[in-house]
């Protein structure tokens, strides 16, 4: 039918047979999947459908649009889906009758919830999103295999830097060149993102005051953006000499996200600056010695806040004061905020398979953005950095 990559059998049937399992030990007979990303995750396919994952049996798809593609994407059976008012006699008929529903109530619409209630009266609605991020969040070597070759893509672009930039380039141009260059090398431009009302694209491309400005975006760093509409990253703000460069920048292989920053300066930081992206790599070569599985969220957080405490940053950690993150680092995937969340009160261990952007960032009103952000899977022994390029601050020199 075409030429794309096909998610393989035994990576779907792996998923399938763990999420059955969860569902089992929550006595739930069976889920419905919705949102495209879960879909695809336990499918294959992200055609316009519903899955059915049942506790025990067969799951199957019933798909809107397009049920041709989806048999050719997936590995499971395909039925198009008609009025939903059919569906529970469809899905009863097979697999009788559903007392407890699995459902993804973190990010479906309440609308579609309502719909949902009233097709399947007798049900309870058990949210199973949490027991589906938590398995998402431990990547097979399959998923990690694709973030590598992000990693790769990525680093082609940072190394391209120094021959990019030049005094008095505005943000959205530099942001255009790395956007291409991804683009070219296969990157989709969709960047997905759990969180509700949270949009991104490519990153955040921004310069000295401007990318201290804050912005309703759930991360440390926000950025002035190109309208009101479009409040965030890069805008039409001039690079210059002496205040630090932010590349947050991430691309996507067949689905799958890394995240990843840089800073790069036209001349040279001042001192204080410097000495805080000093502090940035500590940590996280302190986090480093200390994750693995076993590990608390939380402890890898904590661990950052101490260090910034005793160097006497706090108030610019992760924000300036009132519009700071609270967290160190996000899990990444199929989506930019995965589990695990490294932030205070999150108490899960770290597991073996886990893919984490661990992100030490210090803001500075009217001066800029300094830190590092590298993108990791976590081993039976501990950390391993996926992201490759160098963590040295680019310099470009000014020419006289």
């Amino acid at each position: 039918m075409h030429t794309l990559k096909k998610i393989p059998a035994e990576e779907i049937r792996n998923r399938l047979t763990v999420f059955q399992k969860r569902l089992q030990a929550l006595d739930v007979d069976g889920a419905l999947i919705i949102q495209n990303v879960d879909l695809f995750y336990l499918s294959g396919t992200m055609q316009n459908g519903i899955l059915y994952v049942p506790a025990n049996g067969q799951a199957k798809l019933y798909i809107r649009k397009s049920a041709e593609r989806a048999r050719f994407e997936s590995i499971l059976p395909v039925e198009r889906l008609g009025r939903s008012k059919e569906l529970k006699e469809t899905i009863e008929k097979e697999y009788g009758v559903i007392r407890r529903l699995g459902f993804e109530l973190d990010v479906v619409p309440y609308q579609l919830v309502q719909r949902y209630l009233r097709l399947f009266k007798q049900a309870e609605l058990i949210d199973i999103s949490a027991e589906l991020r938590m398995q998402r969040a431990v990547k097979s070597e399959f998923e990690i295999n694709h973030i590598r070759k992000a990693a790769q893509k990525v680093n082609q672009v940072i190394e391209s830097i120094p021959a990019i930039l030049r005094p008095n380039m505005t943000e959205i141009e530099l942001a255009a060149v790395i956007e291409q260059a991804l683009r070219l090398q296969g990157n989709s431009n969709l960047y997905r993102v759990r969180g509700f009302n949270q949009e991104i694209s490519l990153g955040i491309v921004c310069s000295g005051a401007a990318a201290a400005v804050p912005s309703s975006f759930d991360g440390p760093v926000g950025g002035v953006g190109l309208s009101v509409a479009s409040p965030q990253s890069a805008g039409f703000k001039k690079m210059k000499a002496g205040e630090p460069i932010l590349l947050d920048v991430g691309t996507i292989c067949e689905g799958y996200f890394i995240d990843q920053t840089r800073i790069a300066v036209i001349d040279h930081l001042d001192q204080d600056l410097e000495e805080a992206y000093q502090l940035a790599r500590r940590i996280l070569r302190e986090v480093e010695k200390i994750a693995a599985p076993g590990v608390s969220w939380e402890t890898l957080y904590l661990t950052a806040c101490r260090l910034v405490e005793e160097a006497g940053l706090s108030e610019y950690f992760m924000g300036y004061k009132e519009d700071q993150a609270k967290f160190l680092g996000h899990g990444v995937g199929l989506e930019v905020d995965e589990f695990p969340i490294l932030a205070r009160g999150f108490q899960e261990p770290l597991e073996e398979g886990m893919v984490i952007a661990i992100e030490p960032k210090f803001v500075y009103p009217e001066r800029g953005v300094i830190g590092l952000e590298n993108t990791y899977v976590v081993t039976n022994t501990g950390l391993e950095s996926i992201s490759l390029s160098s963590e040295e601050i680019i310099t470009i020199k000014r020419k006289i």
